[in-house]
């Protein structure tokens, strides 16, 4: 499993640096010293700590069920619409959600900058990316 060094560690929990030093001195998150003398934390732990931590997600304000299990609660902050088609983008904590929708449906949902909105996500396909190997 890779190491991960602190402010790599930090910025995918969405935090600060000190943030990950506290929870290393709190004896939350346990790390070690790589072989260049860096702090570093196991990927592994890491990727446990982030699924123990998780912030919750903010509440849904709709209120509906759904078998939809990728829901990412935030706000519009744009809406481009032409005749037929409107772009909307929203920020739903640190992820930038684009929707491509009818101009209908955003006019009829009231989509406007600054309004809460939820994103739901269904996919069949999902692309997961790596980094380059060098060999």
């Amino acid at each position: 499993m890779p190491d991960i060094r602190i402010r790599d560690a930090a910025q995918l929990l969405g935090v600060s640096d000190d943030t990950v030093r506290r929870w290393i001195d709190a004896g939350t998150l346990a790390s070690h010293k790589d072989d260049a003398g860096r702090m570093v934390v196991d990927g592994r732990q890491l990727a446990e700590f982030a699924r123990a931590y998780a912030a919750p997600a903010p509440e849904n304000p709709l209120g509906v069920g759904s078998s939809a299990r990728n829901r990412f609660t935030g706000l519009v902050t744009r809406v481009v619409a032409d005749g037929v088609m409107a772009q909307v983008e929203m920020q739903c904590g640190p992820f930038s959600v684009v929707s491509l929708m009818s101009a209908e449906s955003a006019t009829e949902l009231n989509l406007e900058p600054g309004s809460i909105a939820v994103a739901v996500v269904k996919a069949t396909t999902v692309i997961v990316e790596t980094p380059a190997v060098s060999a």
